[in-house]
């Protein structure tokens, strides 16, 4: 089995926060006026809705700049000169592409050696406008599993407008079209897995009592062919405050094996092996560990310290120990990864001879081979890669070969696509075009002092020859949540919609995220929040006192978690921006948790139920500081209606009562979309024009 990352869903993602800041009286539930808002499809929400779009669209969409700006981003999302990233499936490559003509999205393969060529062969294998369009269905590509070892069968995801909830289908690659009597999961979050070619894991919603109050499945059943569901047997139930349960089948030859997860929250699971009789095994060590098992190795991503056998481990190292030796009891680790004040473990995995790690140095991408010998594990940097930018590394097919795919990139660098062999230099094989001029541009790592010391790194794009007169137009970006870590990447949208209009970009690693391992993210969770906060703040005053920009100029995005942030920094630092875009945010701090996933959350945030998280959490509720008295920053707002992640009455309710109390807001929310806020590359493309006209019409001056 290829790595088991316990990071559920990057995506899955929200934000949090903490700062002392005079509020209004917490707005009960009971007496939430806006509370109506929170029916997504009600005729009477949804009417409101429309309302609030059309006075979006006249007041951004009549901009002159708006429509060339975008046919310009739906170009550069429907160029074929994008890269095509694969995934080598049996003896093809696979991938999922979306363009003009095919809006929806057709899954297609090639050969290894044609796409290796410059222009490859292409053979459609699923095509999604030609299935939504004959079955009436709003279908949104959510990823295949193929079965092993001839995949000839598969199971396929779809979700109805780019929801979390999807339907699993079972699909013959061989005849490319789906078994009328396969496997079929109904909608719901969850999913279906292999096992055999007659037997699969499912974990859904079966009914009542059966998902757990974060929405996701509470029991995972082995499910035979030709049986109906609800006679498939229960392999493993989970509490109903629990997040998530799921189970996997792990198709490495000679090492097939079973396993059942148990997700507690995020950052805290538990692991069991499934013997043959169906009995459960715990992998007994801490529940905050990352845990893999790779072929014969066991390993572990600490995210705590952690004592075991008279040795204490670091937080932020990773372990590795011989799996069988230690399901029977041995206690005896090798640590291929220390962390220190300037790095933390991005990411790690598997080749057929090798380990990977990619070590981020202040926030800055290095991958190291290791490989197992007799006199331990013997390490080397990777062979021809590249000095500066982000990198990206993967296996080509893990179980079978030590080919891999190297992705590098920074701000200014169009992504580049390599493949190599381990021992032998990468040679590229695809990079994308210059979307945008950079040839005037450079790229700076700065470090900002915080409230309480820290020094916070962020990356700055901006002229060469940068004028330090406080009126270059600035675009502040930061998440800071969920150890998710923002490093630099070629956004031809951020060049196009933003740097070539003469704006200056910046790219915050606030507390939160993981761009220095756990204790980047653990100095920011819960009652703590307050530090993600100061940390941006700390960036925008930076950026203030060296000139770069102003408040008048200064403007903030961000999404998701990073909406969250983006409605603190509005109420508790409103004199520092110039205009903010909050995009598919988290901001009633009191009910998030019983909204959609919300309840999955309480980990990174704390439970609004209990008066002692309450007494915290609500410093860092937008909704319940928002006050009509207070000049803030013009704010735009964008959700989906389909977003059933993070439930669109956050976005909602925040700009009613914003509306009420005479502020200047605008909000815009589309139909579909899901989390990411759109379906396909027109949403995408209209939805981050609606953005960058808004953002420069506040800090550019355009009327």
């Amino acid at each position: 089995m290829s790595i088991r990352t316990r990071r559920l869903a990057t995506v899955m993602a929200l934000a949090g926060i903490t700062l002392s800041t005079p509020m209004m009286a917490a707005v009960d539930s009971a007496t939430d006026p806006n509370l109506w808002l929170e029916d997504v499809a009600g005729e009477k929400a949804l009417d409101w809705v429309r309302a609030r779009n059309a006075v979006s669209q006249k007041a951004l969409q009549s901009e002159p700049a708006f429509a060339g700006l975008r046919n310009d981003l739906l170009a550069i999302l429907d160029s074929d000169a994008r890269i095509a990233y694969v995934e080598k499936i049996g003896p093809y490559y696979y991938n999922f592409w979306r363009d003009k003509t095919a809006v929806r999205g057709i899954w297609r393969r090639t050969t290894p050696d044609s796409y290796r060529s410059a222009q490859p062969e292409w053979e459609t294998v699923l095509d999604l406008d030609a299935l939504a369009a004959s079955e009436n269905e709003n279908w949104v590509w959510h990823g295949a599993q193929c079965l092993r070892p001839d995949y000839t069968r598969c199971l396929i995801a779809l979700s109805r407008g780019g929801a979390d909830a999807d339907v699993s289908r079972e699909f013959a690659l061989d005849a490319r079209s789906f078994i009328s009597d396969g496997f079929y999961r109904p909608e719901a979050k969850g999913g279906l897995g292999w096992i055999d070619r007659d037997t699969v894991y499912v974990f859904t919603d079966f009914g009542d009592g059966s998902v757990t109050e974060s929405g996701y499945p509470r029991i995972v059943k082995q499910w035979r062919r030709g049986t109906p569901l609800s006679e498939a047997s229960v392999v493993y139930e989970g509490r109903s405050d629990d997040m998530y349960i799921a189970a996997s089948h792990d198709d490495t030859p000679g090492f097939e094996r079973d396993f059942v997860s148990r997700t507690l929250a995020f950052y805290n699971d538990e692991l069991y092996l499934r013997g043959n009789d169906g009995s459960l095994h715990k992998i007994d060590v801490p529940n905050s560990a990352n845990k893999s098992v790779v072929r014969d190795f066991l390993l572990l991503e600490l995210r705590e310290p952690w004592m075991v056998a008279g040795t204490e481990y670091a937080a932020g190292s990773l372990l590795a120990t011989n799996f069988a030796a230690f399901m029977a009891g041995e206690r005896a680790f090798e640590v291929l990864f220390t962390p220190d004040a300037h790095t933390a473990l991005a990411g790690f995995g598997a080749l057929k001879d090798h380990l990977y790690l990619n070590v981020l140095a202040d926030v800055k991408n290095r991958i190291v081979i290791l490989t197992p010998g007799k006199d331990g594990w013997q390490r080397q940097p990777l062979l021809g890669a590249p000095a500066f930018g982000t990198l990206g590394f993967s296996a080509v097919d893990a179980d079978d070969s030590n080919e891999y795919f190297l992705t590098s990139t920074d701000f200014l660098t169009p992504t580049s696509l390599a493949y190599g062999r381990i021992g032998s230099a990468p040679q590229t094989l695809k990079q994308l075009p210059a979307f945008f001029d950079a040839s005037g541009l450079a790229i700076s790592q700065h470090f900002a002092t915080s409230k309480d010391g820290t020094k916070v790194p962020y990356f700055m794009v901006a002229p060469k020859a940068l004028t330090r007169d406080g009126n270059n137009p600035t675009l502040l970006y930061g998440y800071g949540g969920f150890e998710i870590s923002l490093t630099p990447n070629y956004s031809a949208s951020v060049g196009r919609g933003w740097l070539s209009q003469g704006g200056v970009y910046v790219l915050a690693n606030i507390r939160g995220g993981g761009e220095y391992g756990p204790r980047w993210h653990q100095a920011a969770l819960r009652e703590h929040r307050n530090k993600a906060y100061e940390d941006f703040a700390a960036v925008a005053q930076d950026l203030i006192a060296g000139k770069v920009t102003s408040s008048t100029h200064l403007g903030i995005q961000g999404g998701s978690n990073g909406g969250l942030l983006m409605g603190n920094m509005t109420v508790m630092y409103p004199e520092l921006f110039g205009a903010v875009v909050c995009q598919v945010p988290l901001l009633d701090m009191q009910r998030y948790h019983k909204l959609l996933a919300g309840a999955s959350w309480m980990a990174e945030y704390g439970d609004p139920d209990k008066p002692e998280d309450w007494a915290f959490l609500q410093h860092y509720s937008p909704y319940h500081n928002v006050r009509a008295e207070v000049k803030y920053p013009p704010l735009l707002f964008t959700t989906s209606t389909r977003d059933d992640r993070v439930h669109p009455g956050h976005a909602r309710k925040m700009m009613a009562r914003m509306m009420a109390q005479r502020h200047d807001v605008l909000y815009y929310e589309n139909i579909e979309g899901g989390h990411g806020g759109a379906a396909n590359n027109p949403q995408a493309a209209y939805m981050q024009a609606l953005a960058y006209t808004f953002l420069k019409q506040k800090l550019m001056g355009t009327p």
